[in-house]
């Protein structure tokens, strides 16, 4: 084994050397398309493989990602359920809370929905979410066949309060109906699944609808108002039974109307037929300018204070009297004027005291009979307030009258008051009968 381990070199050597020869004998061209060919096969080979390769790694690839996508849905799917196990009580009752509020929407859209078209509100509590969704589809059938208007047979609340047969035509919102037993036609509204009368035509419109009903032609009384017309006209009301419906405090506020026009009545002729108050020029001797003509020269409440000056024997006796005679003119010309300021100042107060009256009924009446319908309060409310609008009514014109009476007095008052300082100012010694009166018109 030594001998070889030392001869294995030396063959080695010889079998180079001889390959080095052979090479060296061979064209060198030659062996370069040998290297080329097989370089050629090698690259082949090698890109097979590799297609090989890709096409096993592709595949592999797509199962994995099929295995990726399944794993993140059963991820998403558990993560999901332990969302829903870690919620704490506060994100449940707000959830709770949301879905409470989108069924307390749903279910006032359909009240609404069911009110509107006519269902009483007491019916109305007493449905449940299923029945409201029924009776809204029977509704919209309804509404469908009002499409193609038909003369129907129906229960129609006539004007006397009768409920009759007859036949019913809807058009849109119109709605007329022809009770032939009765001989009565009109429009009506629909109330409670009947139909109440809100007008009746005369005999030429009941006998064109007639026609219409048997020939399928004819022309009818349409009312654009929708019978709103109608129902104003019957609530409309006079002004006696206007002011009654104020209840028992219109009483005192009529007796306080009453009173003050009187008042006024006899205040308006009263200082309208008082003389007017002649000036007269001052001066040193005026009652002797005037002489025994201011007798006849001067009438009425000025009259009075000349006579007292020319009887007076003092200057003090004239003046004292002149002075208690202005205090009765006074009281004459502002006598009962304080009556109609009265009136004027009490008449609102007890409007006020007779609309809170009728408030406290209404409240009464409320509370028995609860507030569902809004004709028991609206009604109240408008009977209350009669007592202020007539308390007002009364409080104006006696406003307006006691200050138009109150400044005629006192400027007949203020011009009866200049002519006694006039007066007062002169010497009732100097008194000549003979002369000529010198005066002007006030």
């Amino acid at each position: 084994m030594k001998l070889l381990h030392n001869i294995f070199p030396f063959i080695m050597s010889l079998f180079a050397i001889a390959m080095l020869s052979s090479f060296a004998r061979a064209d060198p061209k030659d062996s370069m398309l040998v290297n080329i060919d097989e370089a050629k096969t090698r690259l082949a080979r090698t890109e097979n493989k590799i297609i090989e390769a890709r096409v096993a790694l592709a595949n592999e690839l797509r199962i994995l990602e099929q295995q990726v996508i399944k794993l993140r849905n059963e991820t998403s799917v558990a993560r999901r359920k332990m969302d829903e196990r870690t919620l704490s009580l506060s994100q449940l009752e707000n959830r709770l809370s949301s879905w409470s509020e989108q069924q307390e929407f749903q279910q006032n859209l359909l009240n609404r929905f069911l009110l509107q078209t006519g269902v009483d509100s007491i019916s109305l509590n007493g449905l449940s979410l299923s029945d409201k969704v029924k009776k809204v589809g029977e509704i919209a059938n309804a509404f469908a066949k009002q499409q193609t208007p038909n003369f129907m047979p129906g229960k129609v609340v006539l004007a006397n309060g009768e409920i009759s047969d007859a036949q019913v035509l809807t058009l849109g919102p119109v709605t007329w109906y022809l009770a032939q037993d009765q001989q009565v036609a009109g429009t009506a509204n629909t109330k409670q699944a009947l139909f109440s009368a809100t007008s009746t035509f005369d005999d030429a419109d009941r006998e064109n609808l007639s026609t219409l009903a048997k020939t399928g032609r004819g022309s009818i009384h349409i009312d654009p108002t929708l019978g709103r017309a109608a129902t104003k006209a019957q609530a409309s009301e006079g002004i006696t039974e206007h002011v009654i419906k104020g209840g028992v405090w219109v009483i005192p506020i009529v007796l306080f109307a009453l009173i003050a026009t009187l008042i006024a009545l006899f205040k308006v002729v009263q200082l309208w037929r008082l003389p007017k108050v002649k000036q007269v020029a001052s001066g040193k001797a005026l009652v002797n300018m005037v002489g025994n003509s201011g007798v006849t020269f001067f009438k009425g409440m000025q009259r009075k204070l000349y006579d007292i000056t020319k009887r007076a024997g003092t200057p003090t006796q004239r003046d004292d009297e002149l002075f208690s005679q202005l205090q009765q003119d006074k009281i004459t010309l502002e006598k009962y004027n304080g009556t109609i300021a009265v009136t004027a100042a009490v008449a609102p107060l007890l409007g006020l005291l007779g609309t809170v009256s009728g408030m406290i009924e209404t409240f009464r009446m409320m509370t028995a009979f609860g507030s569902s319908d809004p004709e028991v309060i609206s009604g109240g409310i408008a009977k209350a307030l009669v007592t202020t609008e007539l308390g007002l009514v009364v409080a104006i014109p006696a406003l307006i009258l006691n200050a138009v009476l109150s400044r005629k007095a006192r400027h007949y008052y203020e011009e009866l008051e200049s002519f006694a300082l006039v007066l007062s100012n002169d010497e009732p010694e100097s008194v000549d009968d003979a002369d000529v009166p010198q005066a002007r018109a006030g």
